[in-house]
């Protein structure tokens, strides 16, 4: 560097140093050329990143409120799928209960034709048992 260049830069400083900010102070420190400021790598972003657009507040809320009613929107298909599980459920529950009230009144008929059957032959045997008595006698 130029002693020329120093003392000028020495002068600009000196000249407005006491009213310069620390904004300014980086700024200066990143000058290249008088005017044009060098790129720090660590803050570079894309120029994707760097046009992006900010959503609007509305945008915001009109995200939320679709991506609340998907979710909402899942809990109701697993819901829905639950309650069809149930009605297959109680519908096997139905049948199983027919059958079973089924049986049960083969098994009471069964039931009240043996205690018939039994009443008629003790009849019977008692029929027959005085038969043998009246001629015993």
């Amino acid at each position: 560097m130029s002693s020329a260049w120093k003392q000028t830069h020495r002068m600009k400083r000196l000249a407005v140093g006491p009213m310069t900010t620390p904004e300014y102070h980086e700024w200066w420190a990143r000058k290249i050329n008088d005017n044009t400021p060098k790129l720090n790598q660590e803050d570079s972003q894309s120029i994707k990143e760097h046009l992006r657009v900010i959503p609007s507040e509305l945008e915001i809320i009109r995200q939320d409120f679709e991506r609340r009613n998907a979710d909402l929107e899942k809990k109701i298909e697993q819901i829905e799928a639950k309650k069809t599980n149930l009605r297959l459920d109680i519908d096997v529950q139905k049948l199983e209960n027919e059958k079973l009230k089924k049986e049960k009144n083969k098994a009471e008929e069964e039931l009240s034709s043996l205690k018939t059957d039994y009443k008629k032959s003790f009849v019977n045997r008692a029929i027959g048992n005085e038969k043998d008595l009246k001629r015993w006698r």
